[in-house]
């Protein structure tokens, strides 16, 4: 057996343990479930309307801080259907913008966005929302496809904590948390005109 056959399976088995023990990790969670007698219970409706402010940090998989952003929400919901109009405003100067339309089915939240591949989908139980879904990341002149795994604290009737897993090809590549403050009932005008009901 050659030198770069014995490194090429070496690769493969230490991938294919580090795989296997991501999907151990991520059958030791808690169960959404757990959290089904919380309050205040988490009304997506109720907390995303009008005016949010945001802060928050990205780390990467070492667990060091990598960027630091604010971040502007407007919220606007008709009956089941809302939509959120969001700005971030990265430590580095860079500002990102993202429209999110969602659709509550029951307990049930579909969420699209332009940087979101497919449909995002979550469900509530008490106080907390978990989703997951997959995210379009410019990763210098290329793309990367990064499945986020997102909870969603509801702390009392103006605070949010939002604690964000990134992995991609099932191995951890970072985390983001943000807090969000509800600051005002009555949402501005879209910034981007494309993104209201």
């Amino acid at each position: 057996m050659s030198r770069a056959t014995r490194s090429y399976r070496t690769l493969t088995i230490c991938i294919l343990i580090l795989l296997g023990l991501a999907a151990i990790l991520q059958g030791c969670a808690v169960p959404l479930d757990a959290y089904r007698n919380n309050t205040p219970k988490l009304e997506l409706a109720k907390f995303f309307s009008g005016q949010l402010k945001a802060s928050g940090i990205v780390q990467n998989y070492r667990g060091q801080v990598t960027r630091r952003f604010a971040a502007d929400i407007n919220g606007y919901w008709q009956g089941d259907e809302g939509v959120l109009d969001e700005r971030f405003y990265f430590s580095d100067g860079e500002i990102q913008s993202r429209c999110w339309r969602l659709r509550k089915d029951g307990d049930n939240y579909i969420g699209t966005a332009a940087d979101v591949v497919g449909e995002a989908r979550g469900r509530v139980a008490g106080n907390t929302l978990h989703w997951r879904y997959v995210l379009k990341v410019p990763v210098g002149d290329s793309e990367w496809q990064l499945a986020l795994d997102d909870w969603l604290y509801l702390i009392d009737e103006s605070n949010l904590i939002n604690r964000t897993q990134m992995s991609k090809l099932g191995l951890d590549v970072g985390e983001i948390t943000l807090h969000i403050s509800r600051i005002s009932e009555q949402a501005l005008p879209p910034a981007d005109k494309s993104c209201q009901l």
